[in-house]
């Protein structure tokens, strides 16, 4: 028997080519492998001395070639293929390790050239893999250090089974395209717009005991995205504590850790089913949470709370006053932490804050799910200081109305559509989220708020097809409005805003999110 291994992460490959030469394997390798099988005293030939061609164009040729590539493919079943491998002095191959250049970490690095990248795209390594997983009922292909053990233990104790080496094969066709994609992202850099054909690469985190509902499978996976940091968000936060995270629970914190991300002032949210029911900023982090827990005490219970300033004691000690699935902050101060993990429900994740949050685009591509494909777009990121805003009534906004309407122009995109909502220093005093109607949203919102909606002011995802509701909102005594504007019924609007005395600006961008 044969193997050819040939291994960038060379994690356990002593250990597995030993073994793999105990058990009657003749191994045969190349560059650094070859190198490091032979101190650890593991018998290993040249793959020249196969080929009997040296390596050429410094490393770049030396798997490529039929005797190699012949030994691998030729089907053990096919007496023709048995009788072409003799008469041409080729032997087979019965196993493949490969593991690939570390393009992606080579990229990642800061001020990597071009000239280094490109080094570092694999051509031999992918061409292995793939005709061995090609080849999988007579060839065992491994691109996994984590399989060496069952594998030595199945060779022990007889073979590998069909469907163990159809499973290797998936294995080492998925690992090739992650690669190649990667490959295709960091190219894709520069070009700007939608390119004809994409790919995504997707690694698992872990599995889910069940997706939105019990009878659902689930698995959490992590886009990997070639030149972009990926430790800043959801899919990379610690857990400290709790049990372990539901799909549900992945998808309400990802909607809490992005609505204070947006936010660079202490900014604390109250999340349900995605959506903000509490937000609020203010200088202290405690204030804030109260602030944020006022906006709907009701609809908290069972919620989502995230901080993207440490939660400290006085902070921990509000938030145990009530019940909440999560808590989500960059930081914990010790004592506070201490008394968290008293509430044995509460899951307790720390996340690192984006590069520059609240201050620059954080841009990203959304993927939405519709059957049979996807809908890809650039997300929905605005920096805090790039909002234009623009009077279009006789009434210009009051300094403290402009900084309660830039705060409720960063929370309402975080509120489905149709959304409104109402604030008042700084603050979420009510929102009506995905309603048909932005009239039926504005009454809720107005009802959640009750006396509160007094003085406060209201944020519309969208433009107002009809004044009604700056009626409903000059009836709840709101005194300023910002929407996107562009309805040819703007000025119905903007007149019933005067005559109301509400101050109203458009910013001229909407904020749908479905």
């Amino acid at each position: 028997m044969r193997a050819f291994i040939s291994v960038s992460d060379k994690a356990g490959i002593t250990d597995f080519a030993k073994d793999l030469s105990q058990l009657g394997f003749e191994i045969f390798s190349t560059g650094g492998t070859k190198k490091a099988l032979a101190q650890a005293k593991v018998p290993v030939k040249s793959v020249s001395e196969i080929t009997g061609f040296p390596e050429i164009l410094d490393g770049r040729v030396k798997t490529l070639h039929p005797v190699i590539h012949g030994g691998i493919l030729a089907r053990r079943d096919l007496p023709a293929h048995m009788e072409e491998l003799a008469k041409n002095k080729i032997e087979v191959i019965d196993l493949v390790a490969v593991n690939l250049y570390p393009f992606v970490q080579t990229v990642a690095k800061e001020g990597v050239s071009l000239d280094e990248a490109l080094e570092n795209i694999d051509i031999g390594g992918p061409t292995l893999i793939r005709a061995a997983a090609k080849n999988f009922p007579s060839v065992i292909v491994v691109v996994d250090p984590a399989d060496y053990q069952s594998i030595l233990e199945k060779l022990k104790r007889g073979g590998i089974d069909l469907a163990e080496r159809k499973r290797l094969a998936q294995k080492a066709f998925q690992h090739v395209a992650i690669y190649d994609t990667a490959i295709s992202q960091y190219l894709r850099q520069d070009i700007e717009g939608f390119t004809e054909e994409m790919t995504i690469a997707l690694k698992r985190r872990y599995g889910l005991r069940y997706g939105e509902n019990p009878h659902q499978q689930a698995a959490f996976y992590a886009e990997q995205v070639v030149g972009a940091r990926q430790d800043t968000g959801i899919t990379w936060a610690k857990q400290l504590w709790g049990k372990e995270l539901s799909f549900n629970n992945i998808l309400d914190a990802d909607a809490a850790w992005g609505a204070v991300t947006d936010f660079s002032a202490p900014t604390v949210a109250v999340i349900k089913h995605t959506n903000p029911c509490g937000l609020a900023s203010h200088s202290d982090i405690t204030e804030a949470y109260r602030r944020a827990l006022s906006g709907d005490p009701v609809a908290a219970f069972g919620g989502i709370i995230a901080s993207n300033r440490a939660i400290d004691l006085a902070t921990a000690e509000e938030i145990s006053k009530n019940f909440y699935e999560i808590v989500i902050a960059p930081e914990y101060k010790a004592e506070a932490l201490e008394l968290l993990k008293r509430k044995k429900n509460l899951r307790i994740l720390v996340a690192e804050l984006p590069p520059d949050y609240g201050k620059a685009s954080a841009g990203y591509l959304d993927l939405r799910r519709v059957k049979g494909g996807l809908l890809v777009q650039t997300s929905d990121s605005l920096p805090e200081d790039s909002v234009n805003l623009k009077t279009m009534t006789k009434r210009k906004p009051t300094q403290a109305e402009i900084e309660d309407l830039l705060f409720a122009w960063h929370a309402v995109k975080h509120v489905k559509s149709n959304a409104i909502i109402l604030v008042k220093d700084k603050t979420l005093l009510g929102m009506g989220a995905g309603q048909p109607s932005r009239i039926v949203s504005a009454q809720i919102a107005k009802e959640k708020a009750g006396e509160k909606t007094r003085s406060s002011v209201l944020a519309s995802d969208a433009m107002f097809p009809f004044p009604d509701v700056v009626e409903a909102a000059a009836a709840g005594g709101v005194t300023a409005i910002i929407q996107p504007g562009g309805s040819i019924r703007d000025g119905d609007s903007i007149k019933a805003a005067d005559k109301h005395n509400i101050a109203m600006v458009f910013t001229g961008v909407r904020h749908f999110r479905h």
